[in-house]
């Protein structure tokens, strides 16, 4: 097997050889490129080399940074073809010497057979090795007839269990590759001390399902039929046990629904590829969106009812982000976002319902409260989650293209008036001036203020009310 290499990471492995070591590609880059994917993360192992040795070719071949103490992995940047750090380390052994994800002792060992070195990875498909130079796959424990055979199966049943993130892991590599998972290695997942693992570990793993799987929901299924929910997501758990109204949802209960909707806001990421914090406000807002449903369901006048289930949703959703300690993302506030969604959810088809009456005003503020753009996303999501039956997603639309009609869709406007102008106009700084502000920015949404003029004549107006009790003085006293 061939591969196309990044020119750096060609020369890389060319001086490793003439050092004297045995380079391999390893883990994910070898099952994605047997399953035809594009690769982006390049991990090499490398046999026969000596950690000092293997360091100061890396040195020369870019910046190294070391991670670990008791066993290097080293983090290479600046490879020419390498977007962001490739991983490079030596062949080693893991054994348990503690609780939990951390507790696991590391010792390094160039020369270790590619069976052994294998030995210590999570599953089959991610143990097998390719010789760049040679295109030979060193496939020790089966992992090509597994992915053939579409499985997913531990190495070694016997230390598999050493590590409890790897049956979140396997959650995730199930929903993402659709993998039937070996029933031997799901009696083992369903088995693992999750409660031990760390909210960011844990976290990592469910944003990769919810990011990386076509359909997610194959991996929170899996996780509710393993037991897993009442350790990782507790607050997921009830709405298995909370029904809806079969006329509206013929799904069934809000569990199924919202599996439905989980994979239909995934496949309407389209345009926010390169945006993950947008993307993961997405998704966990398509998630959470119905928390508060066991909280408000009611059997009322013949139907089930979840009046006032948005508002409801906030309580358990802040709880499962504070459990995810899910909050900023390069700077964009995710927390925030998912709880607007979540407590906005309906108000696309509320509008919808009510758009001879809908004035540009209510949609701007609206804008205020969450992105419009994303609301789109996960209302449409939670529309089209309503299977078997057809639920066109009109109001949706017509929201959509009214928010694009009004430049709204992904921030509301910007104020026209700052507080610069006001001071031009001889305002002193004070409470005034905030309130002078607020007032014409309302104005601005309503549309009754279009330009910088006419929020200059409406603030002055404003200014001059306000003072005239006053005796004409440009600030109130206190």
């Amino acid at each position: 097997m061939k591969l196309e290499l990044p020119a750096g990471l060609t020369r890389l492995l060319a001086s490793l050889r003439e050092a004297g070591g045995r380079p391999y590609l390893v883990g994910g880059a070898v099952r994605d490129a047997l399953l035809g994917l594009s690769l982006e993360d390049w991990d090499v192992e490398v046999f026969g080399l000596p950690a000092e040795r293997l360091e100061g070719v890396l040195a020369s071949a870019g910046r190294v940074d070391a991670v670990g103490q008791s066993f290097r992995v080293y983090k290479l940047s600046g490879v020419e073809g390498v977007a962001g750090a490739l991983d490079v380390s030596l062949p080693r052994r893991d054994s348990k010497v503690g609780p939990g994800h951390r507790g696991i002792g590391v010792e390094g060992d160039p020369s270790l057979s590619v069976a052994e070195a294998a030995r210590r990875r999570d599953f089959t498909i991610n143990a097998m090795l390719l010789d760049p130079a040679t295109g030979e796959l060193d496939d020790p424990w089966g992992g090509r007839t597994d992915l053939e055979a579409r499985r997913l199966r531990a190495v070694d049943a016997s230390t598999f269990g050493d590590d409890p993130l790897r049956a979140l892991r396997a959650l995730q590599l199930a929903a993402r590759f659709e993998l039937q998972v070996d029933e031997a290695t799901a009696r083992l997942c369903a088995s693992m001390p999750l409660r031990e693992l760390p909210a960011d570990r844990v976290f990592g793993e469910i944003e990769k399902l919810l990011l990386k799987a076509r359909r997610p929901s194959l991996g929170l299924a899996l996780a509710r039929e393993w037991g897993m929910l009442e350790a990782i997501a507790p607050e997921l758990v009830p709405m298995a046990a909370t029904p809806q109204d079969p006329e509206w949802h013929p799904e069934g209960d809000v569990w199924t629904h919202t599996l439905q909707v989980v994979d239909e806001a995934r496949a309407l990421l389209e345009g926010l590829e390169h945006d993950r914090p947008r993307q993961l406000a997405v998704m966990l807002g398509a998630l959470c969106h119905d928390l508060g449903k066991p909280a408000t369901t009611r059997f009322e006048e013949g139907r089930f009812r979840s009046r006032g289930h948005e508002e409801a949703g906030l309580p358990p959703t802040t709880s499962l982000l504070d459990r995810w300690n899910v909050f900023t993302r390069q700077g964009y506030d995710v927390r925030a976002q998912v709880l607007a969604l979540v407590a906005q959810h309906l108000k696309p088809g509320q509008l919808y319902d009510d758009r001879e009456r809908v004035s540009d005003g209510a949609i701007r503020r609206l804008a205020r409260r969450c992105e419009p753009d994303l609301l789109y996303r996960v209302s449409r999501a939670d529309c089209l989650g309503r299977r078997p039956g057809r639920f066109e997603p009109v109001a949706m639309e017509w929201f959509l293209e009214r928010v694009k009609a009004l430049d709204v869709a992904v921030r509301p406007p910007q104020p026209l008036l700052r507080g610069r102008d006001l001071l031009e106009l001889g305002l002193e700084p004070g409470p005034l001036m905030g309130e002078v502000l607020r007032a014409v920015y309302e104005k601005q949404l309503d549309g009754t203020v279009t330009t910088l003029d006419e929020a200059r004549e409406e603030a002055t107006r404003r200014i001059r009310q306000d003072a005239a009790p006053l005796g004409g003085s440009g600030s109130r006293s206190t």
